[in-house]
């Protein structure tokens, strides 16, 4: 069996969750199936790019987006099977459903209709989007949900679907690439004390990942800890400055502030995830959250919303805290937020046990070799 894997992230350009997804399971699956990866950018020595079409250059993001679409959609005859990765090849793999009569199997890593703040960052294309997303998903052969969570929001935002179609496989983690580390170099050179407590968060700059919501409660976190921000990547001009404007009032009402706006290595990453007292995610809306699995890996408790497929990854209590996000009242959550990462630098013992309980349920749940065995059985099945 040979597969057309559609995506616009794969490594090395990745920047959000689904790229990382993607980065790790193609691996596992080609020890399983061929799998041909036709992706956005520049040239990679493991996949086919393809760029934007001439004369679309400055076009709105999501007509680029289609121009893509249609080289890629071509470019896979001959394979068995398709499968795309977010909105922005589901086209392509709708395209070659239809071009060369295959399956099509898509993975839903987010849905627009849960994204409203999109139109922000796509103006109008954001409509476009939306209808790529729902003329895919409604074709679909199999849906692949990564969340229980995921799978029910799928079904809700398209009624039409036949239930049966939508499979649910968790993401998973690479506890060998993610681990707890005792070098702090990386740390030192971001003028991070590495021996005092660190609140830490991961992220884009994003609607949909709440960092605005983390600033304002970190009014409240006890100012003996550090706020390490690694934040970056603004989806536009307005929720940037509203970061910075954000950040800057944050930084003159306490000590210990770090934002940090590029895009850190993988083992710096690994320090800042290690050392931390705590990980925050404040999504607002989350299919599943790598990145607490990332933390989680690296033996650090989580303090997260309990939205989406989060509540499927921190067990409440056990591997961290979960803090109800109710969106018609957010300074109660932002309040809960601060509570519950004050608990937990109270209590870093507490916070240490809770590290190792998340390091243990990453590697016995979540590996990437059962995600493509999941997978390519789904793959099987249409």
């Amino acid at each position: 069996m040979r597969i057309g894997l559609l995506t616009r992230e794969y490594p090395p350009e990745t920047y959000g969750g689904a790229g990382v997804h993607v980065g790790f399971l193609v691996p596992r699956l080609r020890e399983l199936v061929g799998v041909d990866v036709h992706c956005f950018g520049g040239p990679r020595v493991d996949a086919h790019s393809h760029a934007v079409a001439q004369g679309l250059e400055h076009a709105n993001a999501a007509l680029r987006t289609l121009s893509v679409d249609l080289e890629m959609a071509a470019a896979v005859a001959g394979v068995d099977l398709v499968h795309s990765h977010t909105w922005y090849a589901n086209m392509a793999g709708h395209l070659a459903k239809l071009l060369h009569g295959v399956p099509h199997v898509l993975t839903a890593h987010s849905l627009e209709p849960r994204r409203p703040w999109k139109a922000e960052q796509l103006g109008g294309g954001y409509r476009v989007s939306s209808w790529v997303e729902r003329t895919a998903y409604e074709a679909a052969d199999a849906i692949i949900a990564v969340s229980e969570g995921m799978r029910t929001d799928v079904l809700d935002c398209y009624p039409a679907l036949d239930p049966a179609r939508v499979h649910v496989v968790r993401n998973g983690i690479d506890t060998a690439a993610y681990h707890p580390v005792t070098e702090t170099d990386a740390l030192v050179r971001l003028g991070i004390d590495p021996d005092r407590p660190i609140v830490a968060f991961v992220g884009r700059i994003t609607r949909q990942k709440g960092v605005g919501h983390l600033i304002a409660a970190a009014h409240r976190i006890d100012p003996d800890a550090q706020l390490v921000l690694c934040a970056g990547a603004p989806d536009t001009p307005q929720i940037a400055e509203e970061t910075r404007t954000a950040v800057s009032a944050l930084a003159a009402a306490r000590p210990g502030v770090f934002w940090v706006q590029r895009m850190l290595q993988p083992a710096e990453v690994r320090q800042v995830l290690s050392r931390a007292t705590v990980f925050v995610c404040p999504s607002v809306y989350e299919p599943l959250g790598i990145v607490n699995l990332e933390a989680m890996a690296c033996g650090t408790a989580v303090v997260a919303s309990d939205v989406g497929g989060i509540p499927e990854v921190v067990e409440d209590g056990e591997t961290g805290l979960l803090v109800h996000l109710d969106e018609r009242d957010l300074p109660a959550y932002e309040a809960g937020l601060a509570d519950a990462v004050n608990e937990l630098l109270a209590d870093p013992a507490r916070a240490e046990a809770m590290g190792e309980a998340g390091r243990l349920r990453a590697e016995r749940e979540f590996s990437w070799a059962s995600v493509a065995e999941q997978t390519v059985a789904v793959y099987r099945s249409v």
